[in-house]
Parts: C-alpha cells; structure tokens; sequence
C-alpha cells in the first residue's frame, strides 16, 4: 500500500480555487452601494447597503482561466501579479549573474569567518531589520529577493534553508501585524474608518514588541536545535540537495575574496539600499524596483567583465531558477480573482456585519478580530482588506462602544497573523519556494507560534477594550 505523499504548493493552490469557485454556487451574491472616499481615493462600500445581485457561479473554464487571470487582471480590492512575477524573474537573473562572479559565495566565507561562534546573533539582528521594514512601509513582496540571498549564509552557518525564510517571513510579518506607521494598512485602515492613524498606537507598539520576541526566541530555539542535529531540521531529507543548490560545488572550497567581487557586493547591497529608499521615500513598486535590479545586473556584468552571450545566458539561467516562484504568485491570485468574480466578497462581509450587532465590548472585538481573519484568507491584500472591511465595522464599533481604533488594531493584527500563513500570500508561497522548504512542512512547524501569537493578539486587543 503506497503511503500518502502531501500535494505540493501547485496543487493545494488549484484546490483552493476549486473549492472558492464551488462556494460561488452556494453563497448568494451581493454587493454594498459604493462611495468614493477622497482621503483613499478609491470607492468603499457603505454600511448597512448590502443587497443581492443576480448570481455569477463560476465553473471549469473560469477555474482553468483563474491562474491566468491572477497574473494580470486587477480584481477590485487586489492588483494583479503579473508586475510582481516579473519582479521575481529579473531578481532571478540578477542573482544569477552574482552568482556567476562567485562574489557571494567569498563575500558568505567571510562572514562565517568573521562571525564564527557568533552565528546565532544574526538571527535577531535580521529579524528587527525585517520587522522594521514591516512596520514602518508594510515590507512584503520585496523581501522575496532576501531569501535568496539569506538561505545560503544560514547553510553555511550549519543551520537549515527554514531558519533563513522564518528570519524573513517571521521578521517581517510580525512588523506588518505590529504596523505603526505603515502607509499600506495601518494608515489606510485609520483613514477608512475615519481616525488619525495614531489612535492605538501604543497597543500596536506593544504588539509589535512582544510578537518580535516570541519569533526570535522560536526561531532561535529551533536553529540551535538544527545546528546540533541536522536531522532535527524539517527538511533534514533534503539537505544534501539543497546544499548542492544553494552553495554549489564550490561549497568546500574558499575563494577569493578579490577587489572585483568586493565592488560587486559593494553593487550588491547598494541595490537592496536603493530599492528600500525607493519604496518607503519615493513611492516605487515593482516596476521601478525591477528596472533597477536590471541595471545592477548590467553594472555588474561590466565589472566582472563577463562576455555578452555569458551574461545574457546566466541572466537567462537565473530568472529559470525562480520561475516556479513566479507560476505560484499568479495562482495563488487566481484565488482571489474567483471569488471576486463570483460575486460573493460582499456577501461574506454582510454576514459578519450581522455577526457583530448587538455584542458586549469585549466579544464584540474578539469576534471583529476572527471575522477580520476569515476575511484575510480571502484577500490577502492588506490594503485591499482595509478598503473593504473598515468602512463596515468602524461604524459598528460606535454602536458597541469600542474606539475606532481598535477595530483597526484587530484588522491589523488578524491580517498580519494571516499573512504569516495564508496559501493565497504570494510572499509566503513564493518566499517558501524560494528557499525550497515545502509549504505544509512549514505549516506543522509554525503553528504553535501562530497559536501563541493568536493569544497575544486576542488579549491586547481585550485590554484595548478595558482600558
């Protein structure tokens, strides 16, 4: 009797998109009246309007059409993915060129040999920056390129490909759910529900801190445990491959560490500075960022002096490497596309408005933070799921007695905790395949720090409450 093998990420995806078209024939579609809200710019919908439409059941062609339609549609309250996919395949060529130069790789042996001993003190360290990022600019899709880069030095450190994508993912997801002045969801979400984004700020503060510490200690925890025994490591069957693909055959061997490859990491981490200004001052998104990692690409190429044919078939091998990432970033949006076309977003929303009339303050909270859950599966975007939700349940908390505030505080959190997870995030699935650490395997392993997270979140937002 053959033993049961997990699907992969392909296949949970495409399941997800079955299962959300299914719920298209059941759920009644419905839609709230919209109106253009000038502080957003973008239309929201209005309290107590909800009515049916007629319905839109989506069947086979619109399933097979989902992942298409995930990479370029922009769907109301998610962009399309196509800028993103593309962001990925450039960073994919981008890394494949410095790669090539073996910069890295000398520039990875002399971080061991400066740290040695040392190595778990770039775990927090890496977490804090992250979570900086995440809390002050929402730091999502471009922390994909970080995976990359982080999975071979915490190979070479002797930890494991999971540790690196938890200091990334964990690091910024617990910034973005303890958001303090990120424009894309704790601004957005104020303005929707028609407060200064610094109401509750200090229960977003507190949040954020005590969220950071228990992923360090959870991360850390488990690195030391791998370092000691890598068959503790999640992926300890995989190890042999992975360090043939992430440090090459090169992988005993100490190159070099000349002036070329130092100016070529010189261009490296100036790409990375760049495009973190870029986003969190000037307003960039995927377009400018990959236009920039292409001309770091050529920079680099002159610099190594590489030959035109080698370094147009490097590139070319690179953003290969990553284009599985990519296919994952559009059917994970495929999702949302569904659903979206399916008419039933607004429904869903409908049904928790009804949820929460009537509750005391404290349950009222604790259920606007599990609906606001529920909701984040279904749009990732965290922008997109303040656009939608605020305007409803702000209202409602006038009615229950609770501050605005916390209502955008438990959206926050909710969305942030979900984006730690959620198949439908096309950082956490492309963010995963990047570092080769398959999804449910990850999922077994967080989710008892999601658990104690879950706790955290709920009692904060119930001492908002009492306060």
């Amino acid at each position: 009797m053959r033993k049961f093998t997990f699907p992969g990420a392909y296949t949970i995806l495409f399941v997800l998109i079955i299962l959300v078209a299914a719920l298209t024939w059941v759920i009644p579609a419905g839609k709230y009246q919209m109106v253009m809200n000038p502080a957003l710019g973008k239309a929201v919908p209005v309290a107590g309007t909800w009515a049916p439409v007629d319905a839109h059941p989506q069947g086979i062609t619109a399933v097979l059409l989902a992942p298409i339609d995930g990479l370029y549609n922009h769907v109301t309250y998610t962009a399309g993915a196509i800028d993103v996919a593309l962001f990925v395949l450039i960073i994919g060529g981008f890394l494949g060129v410095v790669n090539k130069t073996g910069a890295i790789d000398a520039g990875i042996a002399r971080v061991m040999a400066r740290l040695r001993g040392k190595e778990e003190r770039m775990i927090p360290i890496l977490m804090a920056l992250f979570a900086a990022g995440g809390t002050i600019y929402g730091m999502a899709e471009e922390s994909l390129p970080f995976y990359t880069l982080l999975v071979p030095v915490m190979m070479a450190a002797r930890f494991d490909p999971l540790v690196a994508a938890a200091t990334v993912l964990l690091g910024a997801g617990i910034g973005t759910l303890g958001s303090t002045i990120n424009p894309f969801a704790t601004v957005i979400a104020a303005n929707a529900a028609g407060i200064p984004f610094t109401q509750g700020m200090l229960l977003r503060v507190l949040l954020l801190v005590i969220g950071w510490l228990l992923c360090v200690v959870w991360v850390m925890r488990y690195a030391r445990r791998v370092r000691q025994d890598p068959a503790a490591s999640v992926v300890a069957d995989m190890w042999e491959s992975n360090r043939a693909h992430f440090l090459g055959a090169r992988s005993g061997e100490i190159l070099d560490f000349t002036r070329t490859r130092k100016l070529i990491l010189v261009v490296f981490a100036a790409a990375f500075a760049v495009m973190i200004y870029g986003v969190a001052v000037r307003g960039w998104w995927m377009g400018e960022i990959s236009a920039l990692f292409l001309a770091a690409s050529i920079v680099v190429g002159f610099i190594s002096r590489m030959r035109e044919a080698d370094f147009t078939a490097t590139f070319i091998d690179g953003a290969r490497d990553l284009l599985g990432v990519a296919l994952i970033i559009g059917i994970a949006r495929g999702i949302v596309v569904v659903m979206d076309n399916g008419e039933i977003t607004h429904t869903i929303l409908h049904s928790a408005e009804n949820l929460v009339t009537g509750l005391s303050t404290t349950l009222f909270i604790n259920v606007t933070y599990w609906l606001e859950v529920l909701l984040s599966f279904l749009v990732p975007s965290s922008s997109g799921l303040a656009v939608l939700t605020m305007p409803i349940m702000a209202p409602l908390a006038d009615f229950a007695h609770v501050g605005r505030d916390l209502v955008v505080s438990a959206y926050q959190s909710a969305s942030g905790i979900v984006n730690l997870v959620t198949p439908t995030s096309a950082v956490v699935m492309g963010g995963l395949a990047i570092a080769r650490v398959p999804y449910v395997r990850y999922l077994k392993w967080v989710a008892p720090l999601i658990a104690m997270l879950t706790v955290l979140n709920m009692l904060v937002l119930s001492l908002g409450v009492l306060l």
